[in-house]
Formats: C-alpha cells, sequence, structure tokens
C-alpha cells in the first residue's frame, strides 16, 4: 500500500497517519464521486444535508452532518476548511462525549487514488478507515494532530482497484479529542496534486506510543513510582482529600503554602454560587508533611492565580483581580475582597489571567493566554484608560496602583520565574514552549494579530529544541514523544536558585510537561543581548498517567514544592462533568534528605519588631541568603514596611561594597533600594557605569519606571546607547526607549542603529523596531532618515513598509 498525505511540513509516519490543514486542489484536480451499484451518486460529501448511505451506531454522530463553519465560531485559531455545505464535525453536536461509529454504503475501487478531509484526536481511537467488504481487513487507516481543520489525505488504491470497499469513521474515545471530523470522500483516475503543499510519501513505522507504566495511583504510590535523579527525594507533603484542584500556590514568609483550589473549573458559576477556595498548609513540626490546615477564604468563582504580601492575599478571579486584607496575619479576611482591577475576560477559561510572582522591582506579575481578550482596568474605567492584553506578561504595582503589559505574545503561558540576573522567563504551549521575556518586547504568537499593526516581525523563541516528536505538528506528538521531553504542553515555570541542590541545576529552569507526565529541565545560556535555551534532562519522570503538575516554588529550606492537578484528563474540555473534584497532591522535592525549615523569622520573631534600623539591619542580612526564596522575601518585606528613611543606611552599605561582591548580591541589593525608595538620580548615575551590564540594565529599567527619566538621565542613555559595548545595555535601552514619549527618544534610538553588530542578535534589531516605528509615523521624513542613516538594514525596509502604510 502507498499512501500519500499533503502537508504543510514533509514528515514520517505510518500507515496510521496524521494528516494537517492542506489547500485545495487547483482546476487540474478532477475527483470523481463513487457511485452505488445502480450508478447513483453516493452522499459521501454530505451535501444531502443527511447521513443517507450511511449507517451510525452509538451516540456519538448524533445530529450529523453540520452545516457552515462551525468551528471558527468557537475557536479563532482553527477552522473547519471544510467543503460545500455539509460535512461531519464530531465536537459541534455532542462534543467529546459519544462513541460509536459511521459506516458508508460498500462502494467499488474505479479508480486507483481516492482522497478526503479528515481531522480528529492524535490516537486511534478516533480513525478512518477504508476496510475491505469481502473479508472486513483494514486497509487503510489514519487518525488526525489534535487540529479542528480538515486535512487532505490522499490513498494510493492501486492494489485493490475493482474490489469493493466501504468506509468506517471509528470514535472509542469519550475524552479530550474524543471526535472526528469527516467531509469529500473522492476517487481519482490520476495521484492528486495540491498547490503550495509539500508532498511527502508515507513509510515506515509511527512515532512509538509513550509507556507510563501507572495511572490513578494513591499519593504515596505516587511517589514511589516517579524516576529521581540520584540523590533526590520525592515525599507527600499534603493530598486529598486535604488538598483538591489545586490551581495555583505561592509560599510565605513564615514557609506556609497557600494554594487556590479550583472547584468550579472550567465554569464560571452563577453570581453568589462560587466553590473555589484558598487553603493554608503548615508543617508546624518540621517533619516534611502539612500537619495543620487552614481555610482562609470560600466562595471564590473561577480562581487562577495567588499570591501573598502587602497585608493580604492577591487572587485571580476573571473577570477581576482581588485584593482580600488580613492585615493582623490572623488567617481570616479582615473584610470583603476589594476589586483592584476587572475587565479580565474568561472566553476560555483555562487561559485567564495565572502565575502571580512577586518580581525583583517589586511588581505582581503574571501571564495571560491568547484566546482570551481581556481590557483591563479599574472598575468603572472606560475603554480609553484599559489595557488590551490577549496574550503575554502583565505586572502590577502594589502600591502605586498602576497596571501594565509588560511584553504580548507567546500561546498560553503558565509559568513566569527570574534568573539572579532578574531577567524573566516564560513556559508555553502548543508553540514552542521558552521565553525570554524583555519589557516591552512582541512575541510569537499562537494565533491572532498583535495589537501594534506595525510589528511586522516579533521575537521567536529561545530555545533551540522542542519537546514533541516528529514532523506533523505538536498536537501529533502527544503521548509519542518520549525521547523528545513528552509534548507540547506546558505548566509552570521555576529557576532554582535554592542553595541546596547541586550547583548544576543553579539558574536552569524547570517546567512540568502535561502530556508527558514529566518535569523538564532547560540550561539557560547567556548569547548576545539574550539567552538561548538547550534541553537538558528530564528531571523527574512521574510515571503515571494522571500526573498534570500546575506550579513550582521553591521553598525556605531550598526544597522544591509543586502542586498536582492529578486527572485522567489531560486537555482543557469545557465539560463540568469530566473533571475528577476529589483529587490533588502537594509533593517534595528535596537533595540528600530533608534539611531544616529554615523561614525568614528563623531564631527570633523579627516580623513584629517596631524599630525601623533594627528590622531593615536583620532583612538586609538575609539578601545575603544563599536560598533566593529568603531573599526575595526579605525585600518584599522591606518593600511592604516602608522602610524608606533607611535608604541612604542602604546606600552607604551598597558604596563600602568590596571587590569580592557578587552581581547577583550587588543586583539584590539594588533592587532592595529600589523597594525602599531611594534610585532617584542620585543614587542611579553611578549604577549607569557599574562594571557588570545587567547593573547597567537594571539601573536604565528603574530610572524608567515612571517613563520619567530626569534629563541626566537621559543624556547619559544616549551616551550609553552609542559607546557601551554590551548588547545586554542595548537591549535594556531599546526597551527603556519604548517607554518614552517620542521627542525623547530620538538620540537614543539613532545611537543605537548605529550598531551594525546587532544585524544578527536575537532580539536587538526587533526591539530597535518597536522603539523606532514610533518616531516614524510621528514624522516620516525624519523617521526614515534615521533609519537609512543606521547599521540595521531590516529597520531600513520597516520603515518603508511603516511610510507606505495607511
Amino acid at each position: 500500500m502507498r499512501v500519500i498525505v499533503l502537508i504543510a511540513l514533509a514528515f514520517t509516519s505510518l500507515p496510521l497517519c496524521h494528516p494537517t490543514l492542506a489547500a485545495e486542489p487547483d482546476d487540474n484536480f478532477k475527483g470523481i464521486l463513487p457511485k452505488s451499484d445502480d450508478g447513483r451518486a453516493l452522499n459521501l460529501d454530505f451535501e444531502t444535508g443527511d447521513l443517507r448511505d450511511w449507517t451510525a451506531t452509538g451516540d456519538a454522530f448524533t445530529g450529523q452532518p453540520v452545516k457552515g463553519d462551525l468551528v471558527a465560531a468557537r475557536r479563532t485559531d482553527m477552522k473547519s476548511n471544510h467543503q460545500g455545505n455539509y460535512w461531519i464535525g464530531g465536537y459541534e453536536v455532542v462534543n467529546d462525549k459519544g462513541t460509536g461509529t459511521l459506516t458508508s454504503a460498500t462502494l467499488k475501487v474505479t479508480q486507483p487514488w481516492a482522497s478526503f478531509l479528515f481531522a480528529a484526536g492524535s490516537k486511534d481511537t478516533t480513525r478512518a478507515e477504508i476496510v475491505l467488504a469481502d473479508d472486513k481487513s483494514v486497509f487503510f487507516k489514519t487518525a488526525g494532530n489534535e487540529v479542528e481543520n480538515l486535512g487532505r489525505v490522499v490513498v494510493d488504491l492501486k492494489k485493490i482497484q475493482g474490489k469493493s470497499i466501504f468506509i468506517r469513521l471509528v470514535d472509542e474515545n469519550a475524552g479530550g479529542w474524543g471526535h472526528l471530523n469527516f467531509d469529500d470522500f473522492h476517487f481519482h483516475a490520476a495521484e492528486p496534486k495540491f498547490p503550495n503543499q509539500a508532498v511527502a510519501k508515507v513509510k515506515g513505522p509511527p512515532l512509538p506510543v509513550d509507556d507510563v507504566k501507572f495511572a490513578g495511583l494513591s499519593p504515596e504510590e505516587s511517589v514511589k513510582a516517579m524516576t529521581l535523579p540520584p540523590g533526590f527525594t520525592a515525599t507527600v507533603f499534603a493530598a486529598e482529600p486535604d488538598v483538591v484542584q489545586p490551581v495555583a500556590m505561592c509560599i510565605d514568609a513564615r514557609g506556609r503554602l497557600w494554594i487556590a483550589e479550583a472547584l468550579n473549573y472550567p465554569k464560571k458559576a452563577a453570581e453568589g454560587q462560587g466553590k473555589d477556595r484558598i487553603i493554608i498548609l503548615e508543617d508546624t513540626n518540621g517533619d516534611g508533611k502539612f500537619d495543620k490546615k487552614t481555610v482562609f477564604i470560600e466562595g471564590l468563582n473561577l480562581v487562577s492565580g495567588l499570591e501573598v504580601g502587602f497585608g493580604g492575599v492577591w487572587v485571580g478571579q476573571a473577570p477581576q483581580m482581588l485584593f482580600i486584607p488580613d492585615k493582623n496575619g490572623d488567617d481570616k479576611p479582615d473584610g470583603p475582597p476589594e476589586v483592584l482591577l476587572d475587565g479580565w475576560a474568561y472566553q476560555d477559561t483555562h487561559e485567564t489571567l495565572n502565575s502571580f510572582t512577586w518580581g525583583p522591582d517589586g511588581w505582581l506579575y503574571g501571564c495571560h493566554g491568547v484566546f482570551t481578550h481581556s481590557k483591563v482596568g479599574k472598575p468603572g474605567a472606560p475603554d480609553s484608560e484599559r489595557t488590551p492584553i490577549n496574550a503575554g506578561v502583565w505586572r502590577y504595582h502594589p502600591t502605586k496602583k498602576i497596571f501594565e503589559a509588560f511584553a504580548h505574545g507567546t500561546s498560553n503561558p503558565w509559568g513566569i520565574d527570574f534568573n539572579d540576573r532578574g531577567q524573566a522567563f516564560i513556559t508555553a504551549c502548543v508553540i514552542p514552549h521558552l521565553y525570554h521575556m524583555i519589557q516591552g518586547g512582541r512575541y510569537q504568537r499562537q494565533a491572532g494579530p498583535h495589537f501594534n499593526p506595525y510589528t511586522y516581525q516579533d521575537i521567536k523563541t529561545i530555545a533551540d529544541h522542542v519537546h514533541w516528536a516528529g514532523t506533523s505538528g505538536p498536537h501529533a506528538g502527544n503521548n509519542r514523544s518520549d525521547a523528545a521531553g513528552g509534548g507540547h504542553a506546558h505548566c509552570g515555570a521555576l529557576i532554582y536558585n535554592g542553595g541546596a541542590w547541586p550547583e548544576i541545576y543553579n539558574n536552569t529552569i524547570f517546567m512540568d510537561n502535561i502530556h508527558g507526565n514529566r518535569i523538564n529541565n532547560d540550561i539557560l545560556k547567556e548569547s548576545g543581548s539574550g539567552y538561548i535555551g538547550t534541553h537538558g534532562p528530564d528531571f523527574v519522570k512521574m510515571n503515571d498517567k494522571w500526573s498534570r503538575l500546575i506550579a513550582f516554588r521553591t521553598g525556605p529550606d531550598g526544597s522544591v514544592f509543586a502542586i498536582d492537578w492529578y486527572d485522567k484528563q489531560a486537555c482543557h474540555l469545557p465539560k463540568e462533568e469530566v473533571w475528577d473534584r476529589s483529587n490533588g497532591r502537594v509533593y517534595k522535592f528535596s537533595y540528600n534528605g530533608e534539611r531544616p525549615n529554615t523561614s525568614l523569622d528563623n531564631s527570633s520573631n523579627f516580623m513584629t519588631l517596631k524599630d525601623p534600623k533594627v528590622l531593615w539591619q536583620h532583612l538586609i542580612h538575609l539578601q545575603s541568603s544563599e536560598n533566593d526564596f529568603i531573599s526575595r522575601r526579605a525585600r518584599l518585606m522591606i518593600q511592604e514596611r516602608k522602610l524608606d528613611k533607611m535608604a541612604p543606611d542602604m546606600r552607604r552599605l551598597m558604596q563600602s561594597a568590596g571587590p569580592e561582591e557578587s552581581v547577583p548580591q550587588h543586583l539584590r541589593n539594588l533592587w532592595t533600594l529600589h523597594a525602599m525608595g531611594g534610585t532617584d538620580e542620585t543614587a542611579l548615575l553611578p549604577e549607569l557605569k557599574h562594571a557588570d551590564p545587567y547593573v547597567r540594565g537594571w539601573a536604565i529599567q528603574l530610572a524608567c519606571e515612571d517613563r520619567n527619566p530626569s534629563p541626566a538621565l537621559l543624556a547619559e542613555f544616549a551616551r550609553l546607547a552609542k559607546e557601551d559595548p554590551s548588547p545586554i545595555v542595548r537591549l535594556y535601552l531599546a526597551s527603556a526607549a519604548d517607554r518614552l514619549p517620542v521627542e525623547k527618544r530620538w538620540d537614543i534610538v539613532r545611537g543605537l542603529i548605529a550598531h551594525a553588530e546587532d544585524v544578527d542578535d536575537h532580539n536587538l534589531p526587533l526591539m530597535y523596531w518597536y522603539a523606532l516605528e514610533p518616531l516614524v509615523g510621528a514624522d516620516k521624513a525624519k523617521g526614515l532618515a534615521l533609519a537609512a542613516g543606521g547599521k540595521i538594514p531590516l529597520l531600513r525596509e520597516f520603515a518603508t513598509r511603516r511610510i507606505a502604510s495607511k
């Protein structure tokens, strides 16, 4: 048998093939609709609007065929690609719930070739078959690649020409991607050719199905089943029934875990019927397991994000971001939640605001997905005062009450963290999985246009690999990508700097692979202005098909905590009944056994200290902790306690630092000074002359936090743009320029684009364009002259396009 599948990129597969979207043929395409024995054209394109000439069993094909493109109406990233008016759309009537078969009438193979349109899940439990009528043997079968777009499958029938066959559509899956789409079966007198598509001959064995040994294990069985690196242990810190449906977590200064339980997911409940809650889990006796549980609040509705600080709890609950006050720290809300922001959308309830994380600069950061279209602002604000976001990273300042989109793009990021240089990284799904997020950056999108129509090109992944196998698209690699890393879907991000694990893990990034049931580990290597993410060995294999790790946090002892949603469902499904509300796990990953739980409280209850200087001295000492959790929480507490009066002492401490001071330590001190309100012009100008480019870069970013640097700082920025040898500093300058009014950025941009050495940098040409584009828009002649006088050819091209646009 010879099978040809038309796809966008050539791939090697099998008798069980995975079609992708194919353009329809040109006028040379000569399709022949098969006929019955009495010469009547069979209804294999469903244009009669019913299932005549087909026999259905089960309920998978109830209500078929469907009319029109119902896919595009519910998924902006896909379309049906059907022919004519009618087609088999398995999801459109019964969703993924039904199972059954749809079998055509018997027909004779009168031509040597056939083609049909098909889409389905990647497993052979949703498949199309061509079956020989005489002995009922399957001549050909195909599965899909987890996209709704119908793709053209071409089959060589020469070996069975003259024989009778029937077509059988099989749906044996009532879970995620438990449906199939089908349309337009035709014969062809010659091999059909489709324009603008690569043709791949399908040969060789299929990708092997991943061998995952277990499913549905008890909590204690689950840790025994894990494959861990030498020296590491996993323990159950908490599990069902004490924690269920954990969707977000954080750890407070006392080392306690705060967990959001999403019992309403995937639906927003009616007003007043929310079932979500936040719990606190505490290990009071130091044995590595919780022994005290407190329910902080109940009745939340579609909770998705969580952090603690500034005398309360920050909660994402689309369409709102809430602050729940608990100033006295008694683990009871002081009053009703305060709505800080609203306009967070939830068209796709697994792409809402998430991954709340305190940044090194004292802002609260989070992520947002591509298929949820938010307009965020203060309650009651008009659209003109709201910020649109539908993919990317946002941040909110806890005392200034300012919301910003930090960077736009990617897909459905659900995890953000910072390395010891304060660089932000996120993990993503479907598209490549790893991005270095630069303030003002615009990144590859899974779907939809950028808000700025003059973007022209966006920044791509830093990863030099993907975690899925095969060449027929990321979805087709699900459950078949063990050697590559497990699959395309990722959740959670943690950059380890906890001081308790082997040094090889420092500043590397960990993420959960949802379909691969494991924790991936990528190595971050500096390159030019940014990084390259290389493939490290998988850190943990859960060996359990139900494991769905969501988030990670380094704890006070340097171990890592992880929450596990733990469900047989791997993909977002909008049906409430398919989710198991009874499961949830919190694991603790430790190296060389348990270590003492070193919370910020340590030996003295300094959190009750009243003397600002004594408190400051204690917290500053913690800035040198080998565990970044300790230094981050101490810095946050300095910001919370408003220790502004100690800023002169902090400056003197920084000035007295000797040559042995490390760059990460100096950055911690700089961020601490900023938390104290001490990074004015006097403090930042010397930092712009520091020997390390990350220090100079952070001084630039902090100076532009309020978008109003002083004339002296602007003059220094212009000098650095021309003279600084580091691409890292130039990256910060480009980012800063994009935050400045047009009239204040000309000299900075002019200096930046004079660097011919930046032509091939991963970030700089595009970041330069994002800063330059408004200049071209404001003054076409001057802007074009600026671009033409620079040393980056791409900018001349983009400036010309910008001038020619409306």
